[in-house]
């Protein structure tokens, strides 16, 4: 068996490392821990984001263009698809009482931000407006400057037998 201990690390792409570096150490308070000059010109930039877990972020010079709706979320919560095989969001784990802040925090910033605190839910909308006993996690989604959807989570209930409710989708069809 292959035994893991969690996430080391994300790594995406930016278009300015200079930018995002402001962003994530500047607005997120997350420290820059580790750089990387890479041989064929490029940069690896290493950041905390606490409990032991990093985002880093490859630049290079002539990365492709981002690719909204494709590679990444063009807007949420109402254009949220994206391709197979692409990232759709990061979530940072969070203390359930810092949301509020966190919303103030990107306001000050003027990071474009959802303005309130999504209530997760089993409803057929998937959240609620007001906090009851369903919630499962309070969320706060934001984009960085590279366009990426971000997250803080907070968890707001342990998870048991009774939250599999749904069998796995497929495309193929039954024999």
């Amino acid at each position: 068996m292959i035994r893991t201990k969690g996430i080391n690390h994300i790594a995406l792409v930016c278009r300015d490392m200079a930018e995002t570096m402001k962003f994530y150490v500047q607005v997120l308070g997350m420290p820059l821990f580790k750089t990387v000059e890479l041989p064929d010109g490029g940069q690896h930039f290493f950041f905390d984001c606490g409990g032991g877990n990093a985002v880093a972020f490859f630049w290079w010079k002539d990365a492709p263009p981002a690719a909204p709706g494709i590679a990444s979320v063009k807007k949420f919560p109402f254009d949220a698809k994206t391709a197979i095989g692409s990232m759709n969001h990061l979530a940072f784990d969070m203390e359930e009482a810092e949301l509020e802040a966190a919303l103030e925090r990107l306001e000050e910033a003027g990071v474009p931000h959802t303005h309130m605190v999504f209530n997760h839910d089993d409803s057929p909308s998937g959240y609620a407006r007001e906090m009851h006993d369903g919630v499962f996690v309070r969320s706060v989604y934001f984009t960085d400057p590279n366009g990426i959807m971000l997250e803080f989570a907070a968890t707001t209930r342990s998870f048991g037998p009774d939250d599999i409710r749904h069998a796995p989708a497929t495309l193929a069809e039954e024999a």
